[in-house]
C-alpha cells in the first residue's frame, strides 16, 4: 500500500491571529520534500499543526493520512498511525532515560494498539536493535542511558531526534529545522544520517533555511511559504536557488503574500 499524507485548504490561527491562510500538500511514501521560506512565514505552523499541537487552532479545511481524517486524531494517536516530528526546540525530559523512552516509543508505534501497563518490546530484542541503530548513527552507547535531552548540546538534541526516527520508521516525517543552531560539520552528519536511516522507506518534509540537511537528501518537491501560503513549488533546482540568491525573487512575485508575511512578522514582535 503506497500511503498518503494529505492537506487541503488549510487555515490555521493561534488566537485570534490567522497563520495558515489556506495551505495544500500531497505528500506520498518514499517522497522527500523541502519546505522553505523567510522567518516567521508559517514553515514550523504546518507542522505544528499536522502533528496537534494544542495552542494551533485550525479553522478550515483537513489533514488526512491513507483517507482518514487526521485532525479528529489526538498528537498520541497521530504518532502510533505513524507521522512523526523531530522538534526545532526539543523538550528536556530529567529522569526519563533515552533508552526506555525509545522502548515505549518504539512499542506503541509497532503495536498502536497497545494499552499503557502492557508488556513492552522484549529487552533483549530492543537492546540489539538500539545498539545498530546507535552504532550506524555512530553514537556512543552511553547516550542511551542520559536522561532525555536533560543537559544536552543543540547538536545532541538533534541527533537524538534523528535516532527516534531510526528506531521508530514512521510512514511519514517532518523535521523542522535539524539544521538549526548547529555548525556547518553537525548540519553535514545529520543530513548523512537522515539518508543513512532510508528517507525512501517513508515521506519526508524537511524544513530548512538551507540546502545543507538536503545534499544527501535531494527534494523531489521543494514547497515555498509566504505569508502562510504555499506560493510556488518546483524541483531540488529551486531549494539550491532560495539557497543562493535568497527570497528578493519570491517576495516581488508574490506582493499579497509578502504583506502578510510582514504583517505577521509585525505582530509577533509586538507580543
Amino acid at each position: 500500500m503506497t500511503h498518503v499524507l494529505k492537506i487541503e485548504d488549510l487555515h490555521v490561527s493561534v488566537g485570534d491571529k490567522p497563520i495558515l491562510r489556506g495551505v495544500n500538500l500531497t505528500i506520498n511514501h518514499g517522497e522527500t520534500h523541502a519546505l522553505m521560506g523567510p522567518n516567521g512565514s508559517g514553515k514550523s505552523t504546518l507542522g505544528l499543526a499536522i502533528m496537534g499541537h494544542p495552542g494551533y487552532t485550525i479553522t478550515g479545511g483537513s489533514i488526512t493520512l491513507d483517507g482518514e481524517d487526521v485532525l479528529e486524531m489526538g498528537p498520541d494517536v497521530r504518532a502510533r498511525k505513524g507521522i512523526f516530528m523531530a522538534f526545532q526546540r526539543p523538550m528536556a525530559i530529567p529522569g526519563v532515560k533515552m533508552a526506555d523512552f525509545l522502548r515505549h516509543a518504539t512499542t506503541n508505534v509497532r503495536r498502536p494498539d497497545r494499552k499503557e501497563g502492557e508488556e513492552l518490546i522484549p529487552m533483549r530484542e530492543f537492546r540489539k536493535e538500539l545498539k545498530e541503530k546507535m552504532a550506524h548513527l555512530k553514537m556512543d552507547v552511553e547516550f542511551a542511558r542520559r536522561y532525555v535531552n536533560d543537559g544536552f548540546s543543540g547538536g545532541e538534541m538533534k541527533r537524538a531526534e534523528i535516532l527516534q526516527l531510526a528506531m521508530l520508521q514512521p510512514k511519514f516525517a517532518i523535521l523542522d529545522e535539524t539544521d538549526s543552531g548547529l555548525d556547518a560539520d553537525a548540519v553535514r552528519l545529520a543530513s548523512e544520517s537522515i539518508a543513512d536511516i532510508g528517507h525512501q522507506k517513508m515521506g519526508l518534509l524537511i524544513i530548512t533555511h538551507h540546502d545543507k540537511l538536503l545534499e544527501h537528501n535531494p527534494p523531489e518537491f521543494t514547497h515555498v511559504m509566504l505569508g502562510g501560503r504555499l506560493v510556488e513549488t518546483g524541483g531540488k533546482e529551486l531549494a539550491e536557488e532560495l539557497h543562493e540568491k535568497g527570497y528578493d525573487r519570491i517576495r516581488k512575485a508574490y506582493p499579497d503574500a509578502e504583506a502578510a508575511n510582514q504583517e505577521m512578522l509585525a505582530e509577533e514582535a509586538a507580543v
